[in-house]
């Protein structure tokens, strides 16, 4: 399908008053190219197949004519039934389309309510959930195949629509089993929804399956961002100048804005954490051994500015997870501590709606063609401009040209390349030094206890604090997940970049990005300090003004 001649606006789509105001209220004027393709299709009753990029608002599409079919049934009759089950890969997609939901339904009060079962509650948690008859059920296949089972969740009768987003990884991903038992505890006749940003043999597979006639959505559109809006770097170089390059970008601020570092196991987004924290450069964790809601946590302190670098680590759960899984269960010493989860985990790059990203950096290039689309599919998201940078080792050669000839298959008429960034080692050589230095102080043993003590300290403050949160949701708006682990000695020396380790042709950029950040970090110290005592004293009417609260300054 082209694109439209003329723009519509949500309001031309014949939606509810209420559902019009929350779409308003998230800023939405008009629906994306998938959202006025599959929204009319949906609102008809149509089994419908979405193909789509990541990032082109496919989770609206489905949830927009969900929310409105619902709301025009509860004109009819006021009962309450669980009409609707959505099904996705991960926990962290299912609490990412509950959020979407919730924020649609906002203006609904308790007319429409949502449930998300993906996360680790027992099982009588979900049987007090699910007595209240939810609206709309959002979990993983497993669990619901569990609450299916055991008769907690019967909806022979209620179902009306079946939606299972990222329908590419569940075939692949291990959920095969599941799914088919699932399908046998609803009723012959429902819609079903499947998303899915490719047409793979699993999804074919899937979509005999489960839908019946479909309208099949496959929007003319590149898989990623073309033209200027999305640029593509590349640096070749040796595996052990990786971490060199990337501390230069960082310490000499090249990369404005927020960055996702993607790796390609647990254990290098550690040793990874750790040579930066010994050059002072903030930095926080996002992996598949962190507990769901500390995920969740830090995408969405991300999302809303509080720290700007994640380092992601972009496991192959997806290609086999069989052969992971038996990898990892050799490791029975940490194992008890450092499993969170029997269910499998999708990988950061997939699904996760990380805002405004400016820079996705690959210091390891993705295993295949796919795995690439789904990280820079992380930025340039709607209509914002954002940059790929890969750092491509020796052995990484080969999988970086595959990727480029893909590229130019995309823009072929626009001579797409992939552009070479240019770094010159002989300028930077001092760099080179203390960032070798950094990365052989990490040891085995060094990344091993961070990822302990990490994980303990979310475990800690996920579970053990859980009602003190919730009793104070300021105080959880303050934690923050780009601390500094401690397991490498850190010389504090390090953090300073001296005038004449800066190249001359970068110095003039260096200072003045300096000065900014000198500026700002003062400013951004009296305002702290203003408002913790300004919530002391609404706290404590009787406080007298003069009392100091900023002793310890924290920039």
């Amino acid at each position: 399908m082209d694109n439209p001649e003329q723009e519509l606006n949500f309001h031309e789509l014949e939606l509810d008053d209420r559902l019009l105001k929350d779409i308003a209220r998230l800023g939405w004027i008009s629906p994306t190219l998938v959202q006025e393709k599959a929204i009319p299709f949906l609102l008809e009753g149509k089994d419908v197949l979405i193909r789509a990029r990541t990032g082109s608002g496919k989770t609206a599409a489905f949830a927009i004519p969900i929310i409105q079919s619902i709301l025009s049934r509860k004109g009819e009759s006021a009962n309450r039934e669980t009409s609707v089950l959505v099904m996705a890969p991960s926990q962290d997609l299912c609490h990412q389309i509950t959020k979407v939901f919730a924020e649609l339904t906002s203006s609904c009060g308790a007319l429409v309510r949502v449930v998300d079962l993906s996360s680790k509650e027992d099982r009588a948690t979900h049987r007090h959930l699910l007595s209240e008859r939810p609206d709309i059920i959002v979990s993983t296949p497993a669990k619901l195949r569990t609450v299916l089972t055991d008769g907690t969740l019967n909806v022979r009768e209620s179902l009306r629509c079946v939606t299972i987003d990222e329908a590419d990884l569940m075939f692949s991903f291990g959920f095969e089993k599941d799914l088919r038992e699932v399908l046998t505890h609803f009723p012959p006749v429902h819609q079903s929804v499947l998303c899915s940003a490719t047409l793979e043999e699993d999804v074919e597979s899937l979509k005999k399956l489960i839908l019946h006639n479909p309208v099949v959505l496959k929007l003319e559109e590149p898989d990623l961002v073309i033209g200027s809006q999305l640029t593509h770097y590349q640096v070749e170089v040796e595996e052990v100048d990786k971490a060199v390059v990337l501390y230069t970008l960082l310490k000499l601020k090249l990369i404005q804005g927020k960055c996702i570092i993607f790796v390609k196991s647990v254990e290098r987004c550690y040793r990874l954490k750790l040579f930066l924290e010994q050059f002072n450069i903030r930095s926080c964790i996002l992996n598949s051994e962190l507990p769901i809601k500390i995920r969740c946590h830090a995408v969405s302190q991300f999302n809303q500015g509080i720290y700007d670098t994640i380092i992601a680590s972009d496991e192959l759960m997806t290609d086999n997870p069989e052969r992971v899984s038996k990898k990892k269960a050799k490791k029975v010493s940490t194992k008890k501590l450092l499993q969170q989860s029997s269910e499998a985990e999708s990988s950061v790059s997939r699904g996760i709606d990380f805002q405004c990203v400016s820079c996705v950096i690959n210091f390891d290039f993705p295993s295949d063609i796919n795995s690439y689309i789904h990280r820079a599919g992380r930025t340039a998201r709607g209509k914002n401009n954002g940059s790929v940078l890969s750092l491509v080792a020796n052995d990484e050669v080969e999988r970086k040209r595959e990727v480029e000839e893909f590229l130019q298959g995309l823009a072929a008429d626009e001579g797409f390349t992939m552009k070479d960034f240019q770094f010159n080692f002989n300028e930077v050589e001092a760099f080179r030094y203390r960032a070798k230095d950094a990365w052989r102080a990490i040891t085995k043993f060094s990344i091993r206890e961070a990822r302990i003590k990490e994980l303990k300290a979310e475990m800690f403050n996920s579970e053990k604090l859980k009602s003190f949160f919730e009793e104070n949701p300021r105080d959880l708006q303050t934690l923050r997940h780009d601390r500094s682990l401690h397991t490498v000695r850190v010389q504090e020396h390090l953090g300073d970049v001296p005038d004449y380790l800066v190249p001359p042709s970068l110095r003039s950029i260096v200072a003045f990005t300096n000065t900014r950040r000198n500026k700002k970090s003062s400013t951004d110290w009296r305002t702290a300090r203003f408002q913790r005592k300004r919530a002391s004293k609404a706290e404590n009417p009787l406080l007298m003004d003069g009392m100091d609260y900023g002793k310890k300054r924290r920039v």
